[in-house]
């Protein structure tokens, strides 16, 4: 009388365990890689507050292991997602116009930039919504998740740089195309050279400046080979995807985990962008100060070369992209993104820039628009 029940005791307790099993062996520990040194705001709050609020979304079925730059950094990110060793990354749409043409005539767009937050928003909004945004992307093995910006960027130099009689002829690292044009405009040489060989390119004398983030001083440690900075408001860095998802790992998720990993990609993207756009640029500017770098403010004939160029680059960034890359009604693609840099810069000001509020938003005006079981697919 007592074996059956003792036995049916036993088959339900293993069953359970095996239930137990089953959920622990579908957790996963996706391979990410920020791509640049811990440092960063794009390690840290972009990717490790990207892992824990993944992990929290998803009841820890979703976790994150962060790979270092020997591994792979921003210049081989799109190899790395390629090939598989790496499931998650920052990638930066800039390093490859060639392969990016319709994303990267918006996000050539710096000198828009007058707000960090609303440049990231309107980024995000332009490529979920942008068909050949999403076609480029397909063609990589990449599904788009977020976007961030950086702070306005500057002129950080070993000399004074202030005035367009110093800068003629001073090579300076450019970081995208849209500095390319507006430092031949001005009288500038630019130099293409990655973002983490500024520091020896400065300290070598390669180049006297570079046109960057007033926060590399922190990510870079530039404050040992600077002089100057000077305070020309030269438009925010938003050519980013900030948590690339290789399609193979993409498609293997249930739409639920794809809205959670949207979901806290965005709330990180908002975090850096916090971090980045404007906590970093107030402490870069104390590190400054106590390390002697001189802040200079742009001689009136700078900020009004720099003017005349934003007016005439918006044109010539439609025609270029035409010409050279074959993209379509570009023109109609720039007006649309500045109308969507408007609606987010109301946006962002309603809610007095606080990050959370604007992933909020973002959620709501975008990603709640998308059927998640056939996105990037």
């Amino acid at each position: 009388m007592t074996t059956r029940p003792l036995l049916t005791t036993l088959a339900v307790a293993a069953t359970a365990g095996s239930l137990v099993l089953s959920v622990q062996a579908q957790a996963r520990d996706l391979r990410m890689a920020p791509g640049v040194p811990p440092a960063h705001p794009a390690y840290d709050p972009m990717f490790t507050e990207f892992a824990e609020r993944l992990a929290e979304k998803t009841d820890g079925d979703l976790t994150g292991n962060l790979l270092g730059t020997e591994v792979a950094n921003i210049g081989n990110m799109r190899n790395a997602i390629k090939s598989g060793l790496v499931e998650v990354g920052l990638f930066l749409p800039a390093y490859f116009p060639a392969d990016l043409p319709e994303i990267n005539l918006v996000g050539d767009l710096a000198f828009l930039g007058t707000n960090p937050h609303a440049m990231g928003a309107a980024m995000t909004e332009y490529i979920v919504t942008c068909g050949e945004c999403q076609e480029e992307l397909k063609e990589l093995g990449i599904v788009y998740t977020s976007s961030h910006a950086s702070d306005l960027y500057r002129i950080l130099s070993t000399e004074p740089a202030n005035s367009l009689d110093d800068i003629q002829g001073l090579r300076m690292r450019v970081g995208g195309p849209q500095y390319s044009r507006w430092a031949e405009a001005v009288g500038i040489s630019p130099a293409t050279i990655p973002v983490g060989e500024q520091y020896e390119a400065l300290s070598q004398g390669v180049i006297e400046g570079t046109i960057a983030s007033i926060a590399d001083i922190i990510s870079f440690r530039l404050d040992d080979v600077l002089n100057y900075v000077t305070d020309v408001e030269l438009g925010t860095f938003h050519s980013t995807i900030s948590h690339a998802v290789g399609q193979q790992a993409w498609s293997s998720l249930p739409a639920e985990q794809r809205e959670a990993l949207i979901h806290a990609s965005v709330e990180a993207s908002a975090a850096i962008t916090q971090r980045w756009g404007y906590e970093m640029a107030d402490e870069a500017r104390n590190i400054a100060h106590e390390n002697d770098i001189e802040i200079l403010e742009p001689d009136p004939e700078l900020l009004k070369a720099t003017e005349a160029f934003l007016e005439e680059d918006l044109v010539h960034a439609a025609e270029q992209a035409e010409e050279r890359y074959g993209v379509a009604d570009a023109a109609e693609k720039v007006e649309r993104f500045q109308g969507l840099v408007e609606k987010w810069t109301e946006i962002v000001e309603e809610v007095d820039e606080e990050p959370d509020a604007v992933a909020d938003a973002m959620k709501r005006e975008i990603w709640s628009q998308v059927d998640f079981s056939t996105y990037g697919t």
